[in-house]
């Protein structure tokens, strides 16, 4: 394969991409490769192809490719392993098991509550199509010593869920501290296991957990080995919104979302009509969409287990475009990105600059959580 070297150091760059674009190859990572405006200053072109970059500060050229096939198998179905069968896990194993047939191969399982493993392992091996088998990954338990013994492992665990009833704080943040010590133990075991596949994170607040767990693991996982899958279920939301009222509706061919699972969400209804009033009320009713299922007296879980991890997961693993937050310049940050057999690759897009200064201001706020 061919590729192109650089060495940018390993504290805010990542070790190969796919690259898209001559500004891509030049410089330091940054936000700025969200902007094909940016990405083109100083006459900077797109390139003819998509190229495999390579940063030698992670080894040489061909150790570095040689560890990327072994991170992204399309060649073959995967091995998935789920941390935590709660709310969020059981719904994510139950969406991998009816979407992934075609790029899964197990589903490994694992909880401290042994009869909730079971009781999964048992049902959902009990879910088939009728002479069709084997269309259906299988579930599998694994005891903790094998959680990296796959392909990629899911990260669902979590420790301080506030009550339905707390609906005056931001649910998410209220998690960090306790989640950030339990994504780091597992991020640290995954380094002691020299863990080759993809580490994603389903647990909020997602985006400051993948930079835990990259920091936990102490340089010895690649940032782009970590995703954190929280992003999906805000463009679901912002769809939804849009289909209700066609003041939004160009959200639904035009739109995008970029950002964290949280308060500093950036949703556009549009990349080439942007309208900064329209998007800022329709990113509002995104953010507070979880506060209404609070509302009626449920915790909502089922749209970004299935939106933000089942399916995006899924696509993922496919190699194709799907919402996820992944490393730039030292901060994870959601947007459309895809990886193949050349890396990671992130869509940029002709953002307008008032977009642009909204995108900026959420990655500030992201770096300053750490």
């Amino acid at each position: 394969m061919k590729y192109y070297e650089i060495n940018r150091g390993t504290g805010a760059a990542k070790a190969c991409f796919a690259a898209t674009h001559e500004g891509q190859l030049t410089g330091e990572e940054g936000l700025f490769w969200l902007s094909s405006e940016k990405l083109t200053e100083g006459g900077r072109k797109l390139l003819p192809e998509p190229m495999l970059c390579v940063n030698t500060a992670y080894g040489t050229a061909e150790e570095i490719e040689q560890r990327l096939q072994a991170m992204a198998p399309l060649s073959r179905k995967r091995r998935v392993h789920i941390l935590a069968l709660g709310d969020v896990g059981a719904t994510v194993l139950l969406g991998l098991k009816l979407l992934g047939g075609d790029c899964i191969h197990t589903i490994g399982i694992c909880d401290i509550n042994e009869a909730v493993v079971k009781r999964y392992e048992c049902e959902m091996n009990q879910m088939a199509w009728p002479m069709g088998y084997d269309a259906m990954p299988t579930v599998e338990i694994v005891t903790p010593d094998r959680l990296f013994d796959c392909d990629a492992f899911v990260f669902c665990a979590s420790k301080a869920v506030p009550p339905v009833g707390q609906e005056g704080v931001d649910v998410r943040m209220v998690q960090l501290e306790e989640n950030r010590k339990i994504v780091g133990r597992f991020a640290e075991q995954a380094a002691e296991r020299e863990f080759r596949g993809m580490f994603c994170v389903v647990s909020d607040p997602v985006d400051p957990l993948c930079n835990a767990a990259w920091k936990a693991a102490a340089g010895k996982l690649w940032p782009e080995q970590i995703q954190g899958f929280g992003l999906g279920v805000m463009n679901a939301r912002a769809a939804y919104y849009a289909k209700q009222d066609i003041r939004f509706s160009s959200f639904l061919t035009e739109g995008r979302a970029f950002g964290p699972h949280g308060a500093d969400l950036v949703i556009a209804n549009s990349i080439d009509h942007y309208d900064e009033e329209l998007s800022l009320e329709l990113t509002k009713l995104t953010v507070e969409a979880n506060l209404k299922v609070r509302e009626l007296g449920f915790k909502p879980y089922l749209a970004p287990a299935i939106s933000s991890a089942a399916i995006s997961l899924i696509l993922m693993m496919r190699g194709q475009w799907h919402y996820s937050s992944n490393f730039l310049g030292g901060v994870w940050m959601g947007s459309r990105n895809r990886t193949d057999q050349q890396g990671l690759m992130i869509e940029h897009l002709p953002l307008p600059e008032q977009l642009y200064d909204r995108i900026r201001r959420a990655y500030d706020n992201l770096k300053k959580i750490g």
